[in-house]
């Protein structure tokens, strides 16, 4: 996850009810006693933030404070843990003020040198597939006192009070946490809203109200139970069967399309659909031979047909992209469509022809069967389908589960393999800083520094977010140049939950994380 968007680009949420009469709206009458259960697909990795730029954000959200965070409704960064503002004219320099009386769950104190301990360490750490990138823009942090932290920048970065705002700047406890590794005890100490009483990894994560807490979240429930599931298919059963109350991430288009129609089988239950910002793309490491010439990745992007992709795997729940800043966000275009047209055989034979490749090709993708739901496997085997039946390529498909995919390519194991992007906040740097550099969250070096040393300080040099725009489209054009990145489809979110529950149409936060407090159960409709 990390992303800048431009600021109009908060998901609009539009309530998409299954019940004649009904609604998600709640008319204030909860019980508020009863837990929430919350199943998806997405597992964390990790407990300890510091190690983690993936849906993990999820569960942190949700236990840990932030300096800053994006309550329902709010487009910009508002104030958390904190009251932060850019104390310099050059936005070089950022001051946080720390409100009163905060502490850890535990009873442990959260001062200015807790905040400094939580960022300090994420970089000292660097953690592989870790968020120390989001930092790239920090010089030092420092303390006035007990209730100041000073963030002073290399450089201007108007995204920063964005990127405070992500759960990856999640604060945690200097007692419980250390300063140069990550906590192994599989516990975790927050300061948010709620408490992790217990978690079984890949089970289940139990969640009870922080009673230390002071923040902005209005609690409409005791606490969650968060259920995680390896396939979509089990969470929608366990989802009629009211066995959970809400899903969340990972819903096939085929359980969108199935969940709309009123079937006897999903009598009481109904789904909000969001606008969503997250994207699906390939990634090629032109380190491996297979993929090392750019006339292979052209042909390749010359050949997919995103059409067909969203139409036959995605059924309306997707829409095709042609650029890695989706449509809604400042910057986005359709440069690769402007720059490859409609899917070309003959033209991809000629690419191939003119670089002296001989067809076919043979490729390996790979995927993740358990991050982004069932359908990932359904959409590599229609790109193998396309790609073979131009008889340009011989496509073998390979797929692991989250954790282990995630070390394959952060070893640099995968020629080619597909990620998913959630947002991290807002800003259509966040759609194009995470992938380039020597050091991206891919894991694999591209190098452009018309990017990263030009285009990216200028946008970051911009307090108005909505006028970055020329910067990130030259940045596109680069982008389409190397054929590094293959943006695919641009995504749909929606959350499934039985009738009595309400909130789902706030529970989603510009960054696509589920705010589970915002989730009620009604005492009546």
């Amino acid at each position: 996850m990390f992303n800048r968007t431009s600021l109009q680009a908060a998901a609009a949420l539009a309530s998409i009810s299954l019940l004649a009469g009904c609604g998600l709206f709640s008319d204030g009458e909860t019980d508020g006693q009863d837990k929430i259960v919350v199943g998806t697909t997405s597992t964390p990795t990790t407990l300890d933030p510091a190690a983690a730029w993936d849906n993990s954000w999820e569960l942190y959200r949700n236990v840990f404070q932030t300096l800053l965070s994006f309550p329902t409704g709010s487009t910009t960064p508002q104030p958390d843990a904190a009251e932060c503002k850019f104390t310099d004219a050059s936005s070089k320099v950022f001051q946080c003020d720390l409100k009163d009386g905060l502490t850890f769950s535990d009873g442990g104190k959260l001062n200015a040198q807790a905040v400094k301990h939580s960022i300090d360490r994420i970089r000292k750490i660097n953690a592989k597939g870790g968020p120390s990138g989001l930092l790239g823009s920090l010089d030092r942090v420092a303390t006035n006192g007990d209730a100041t932290v000073v963030f002073h920048l290399k450089e201007p970065d108007a995204t920063f009070p964005f990127i405070l705002a992500t759960p990856a700047m999640s604060i945690v406890d200097p007692a419980k946490y250390p300063e140069d590794k990550l906590r192994e005890d599989g516990k975790l100490t927050g300061s948010g809203p709620y408490v992790l009483d217990s978690y079984q990894e890949g089970v289940k994560a139990e969640l009870s109200k922080n009673p230390n807490y002071k923040g902005f979240a209005d609690r409409k429930n005791d606490g969650v139970t968060i259920r995680y599931f390896g396939a979509s298919e089990a969470m929608v059963e366990a989802l009629k069967k009211k066995e959970i109350d809400a899903t969340y991430r990972g819903l096939t288009a085929e359980e969108v399309v199935d969940l709309r129609e009123r079937k006897p089988a999903n009598e009481g239950l109904q789904l909000v659909e969001s606008t969503g910002a997250d994207i699906r793309y390939l990634v090629f490491n032109a380190e491996d031979p297979s993929v090392s010439k750019l006339a292979v990745r052209q042909a390749v992007a010359q050949v997919v047909d995103r059409e067909a992709l969203v139409a036959k795997v995605y059924q309306g729940t997707a829409e095709p992209l042609y650029s890695m800043v989706p449509k809604g966000i400042a910057g986005h275009t359709t440069e690769f469509f402007d720059r490859f047209g409609e899917p070309d055989v003959d033209k991809a034979k000629k690419i191939l022809r003119e670089a002296n490749v001989d067809a076919p090709v043979k490729l390996t993708f790979w995927f993740t069967t358990d991050r982004y739901g069932s359908a990932t496997a359904l959409e590599f085997a229609e790109l193998k389908r396309q790609l073979e039946a131009s008889g340009l390529f011989e496509i073998t498909l390979k797929s692991k589960v989250w954790k282990e995919f995630q070390e394959g390519y952060q070893k640099r194991e995968y020629p080619v393999f597909g990620r998913g992007w959630f947002p991290d906040f807002p800003d259509p740097d966040n759609f194009v800083a995470p992938f380039v550099g020597e050091e991206n969250v891919h894991a694999t070096p591209y190098v452009r520094p018309e990017i990263t040393e030009q285009l990216l300080p200028l946008s970051r040099r911009e307090s108005d977010r909505g006028a970055v725009a020329k910067q990130f489209e030259k940045a596109q054009e680069i982008l389409v140049d190397d054929v590094r990145l293959l943006p695919l489809w641009q995504g749909k979110l929606y959350v499934a939950a039985t009738e009595e529950i309400a909130g789902g149409e706030r529970a989603l936060d510009p960054q696509t994380v589920m705010q589970m407090w915002e989730l009620e159960r009604k005492a009546s409709w």
